[in-house]
């Protein structure tokens, strides 16, 4: 296997490949329907033979390449489903492996972080990598106490390739745009790029990661691997079985499916309210299913792994209250107290003039999951939601180009749109209202707004750390 593609001009001219592919393929279409095929058709066929290309080149060149592939996976339930069955198995080989380092890389960087003896730190290190990311790879390995950890190395000129890419890959927003309906790739580009500093540092990464192994270390229902060693670019962290997720998706029972969404569910509503940090990076592969410990009566459930602590938003008094709010009057159908808040937080700029009642009518289908005790979130939903969106003739559409997402509310938007692609992929059923009702400051009708919410936290202000993108609501 060759090394992580560093030179620019090599990784930029596969980039740059990519459109110069989409143009002659829409040649090719265009001939197509000329021959006689439906415009659906050749649509269809375009878009598949589109997602293998992409993905194929996103796979070998890892980096913000990758990361953007990542990124994207999680929305592929917004596909139709007759095209979504390849670009699912193209995208699930993202979200778990790719190509890896030589092992001479490895033990030379290994050699860089942690020393010339860095062999004698362990019992047992495995050259061949467990698992590949977009910045780095994971080794499995016994530290020298004995307990079985997992060794993430960062490839040599990660850094650099993670800037090239997302700067060649944000020239290209426009022509990446149609692959995902109703997303918008280009704010997803510069929010990506504006964390790159911060992923690429494993300190940072150790110290997200310990605050929430410290605080979910007793939690019945997730599992945070504790921090053994760290390095500015080797993180050794405690290894963790368990079921992946990708495979739960695609092999899991129902009742499986269920426990993982509930449990995910439970982690995005629940984790910044206990840390002060939101997970920023929700797909597939950064989730374990893992079996519980039998109590007393031999009965266990599944529990839920989580890796990965990378990308993080710090928000020190948890999610702002105004999320909560506002979602609880959309279901009471608060149409001018709505408006107003989403007025006074900078989500309609002044300049623009809604009809309240619009505003709700665009907002009720989407917060569909918590009106009920139970909902069943499946791809099917998931296509609905963004068809209206994007559909440029629909009203919601048209909606939408009018709202304003303030920038410091960007990274918590994609972080809960991905963690809804992923629950649309599992099929499952997650009482979303019970997590929403526990955990999220505002939501809970008879919650005093002065007091927190969940294990007596309070109430959130603004994030901390705003991004400079902005994007629209769906």
């Amino acid at each position: 296997m060759s090394d992580l593609p560093r030179k620019a001009v090599t990784r930029t001219a596969k980039l740059a490949a990519l459109p110069l592919g989409f143009a002659g393929r829409s040649a090719w279409g265009l001939g197509k329907r000329i021959g006689g095929l439906s415009a659906e058709l050749v649509g269809h066929d375009l878009q598949q033979r589109t997602a293998e290309q992409l993905f194929k080149v996103l796979g070998e060149l890892k980096g913000g390449a990758m990361k953007f592939g990542q990124a994207l996976s999680v929305f592929e339930s917004a596909l139709p489903e007759e095209i979504a069955g390849p670009y699912r198995a193209t995208l699930t080989k993202l979200q778990e492996a790719a190509p890896p380092m030589p092992t001479s890389t490895v033990h030379e960087v290994l050699a860089e972080q942690m020393g010339e003896e860095w062999l004698e730190l362990f019992q047992e290190f495995d050259d061949q990598p467990a698992a590949a990311a977009s910045i780095g790879q994971v080794h499995h390995a016994v530290w020298h106490d004995g307990r079985e950890v997992a060794v993430k190395v960062q490839y040599p000129g990660a850094g650099e390739a993670l800037v090239s890419d997302l700067a060649q890959l944000s020239r290209f927003a426009r022509v990446l745009g149609p692959l995902i309906p109703g997303m918008d790739i280009k704010p997803l580009i510069t929010e990506l790029r504006e964390r790159v500093t911060e992923e690429l540092d494993y300190d940072l990464e150790a110290e997200a990661q310990s605050l929430y192994a410290e605080e979910l270390a007793d939690d019945p229902d997730v599992v945070i691997p504790d921090v053994v060693h760290q390095c500015p670019q080797v993180l050794v962290t405690e290894w963790m079985e368990g079921v992946p997720l990708a495979e739960v998706i695609s092999e899991g029972t129902e009742e499986e499916r269920d426990r993982a969404g509930q449990l995910l569910a439970r982690f995005l509503c629940s984790g910044t309210a206990r840390t002060g940090l939101l997970h920023a990076d929700p797909h597939p592969g950064n989730f374990r299913l893992l079996p519980a410990e039998e109590s007393g009566d031999g009965a266990g459930e599944w529990r839920l792994g989580v890796m990965d602590f990378g990308t993080v938003n710090r928000l020190p008094g948890g999610l702002p209250p105004v999320i909560g709010t506002a979602l609880r009057m959309v279901i009471d159908g608060e149409a001018d107290a709505v408006y107003e808040l989403l007025c006074a937080e900078g989500f309609v700029k002044e300049s623009i003039e809604l009809e309240p009642a619009a505003v709700l009518d665009y907002l009720v289908p989407v917060i569909e999951p918590a009106q009920a005790d139970s909902f069943r979130f499946h791809r099917g939903w998931m296509r609905e939601q963004a068809a209206r969106i994007a559909d440029p003739r629909s009203p919601a559409h048209q909606l939408g180009k009018q709202l304003n997402l303030p920038p410091s509310y960007l990274l918590i938007h994609r972080v809960t749109l991905s963690t809804i692609g992923v629950l649309c992929q599992l099929g499952a059923t997650v009482r979303m209202r019970e997590e929403m009702e526990a955990w999220v400051p505002g939501f809970a009708e008879d919650e005093d707004e002065d007091e927190g919410v969940g294990e007596g936290v309070g109430a959130g202000g603004s994030p901390e750390e705003p991004s400079s993108a902005a994007e629209t609501p769906a």
